[in-house]
C-alpha cells in the first residue's frame, strides 16, 4: 500500500478539503453580534450611501456640510 507521503496527489486533495472546511462561505452572509466580515460590508454599504447622500445635499442646496451644522 502506498503511503500519503509518497503520493503528492493525495496530500493536495488533503489541503483542499481541509481550506474549504476551515473556510465557510455561507458564514460571510450570516448576521451575527460584534466585528464580523457580514457586519462591516453592511456598514461600508451604509457609509457610501451617506456619502453619496451628503454630495447630493450639497448639490442641490449649493451650501457645504458644515454650513449645515451651522458651523460657518
Amino acid at each position: 500500500m502506498i503511503e500519503d507521503s509518497e503520493n503528492p496527489q493525495a496530500n493536495d486533495a488533503d489541503a483542499v478539503s481541509a481550506s474549504e472546511q476551515t473556510l465557510p462561505h455561507s458564514s460571510a452572509e450570516t448576521p451575527s453580534f460584534g466585528l464580523t466580515e457580514y457586519a462591516e460590508r453592511i456598514n461600508g454599504r451604509f457609509a457610501m450611501v451617506g456619502f453619496i447622500a451628503l454630495l447630493l445635499l450639497e448639490l442641490v442646496t449649493h451650501q457645504d456640510f458644515f454650513t449645515w451644522l451651522g458651523l460657518r
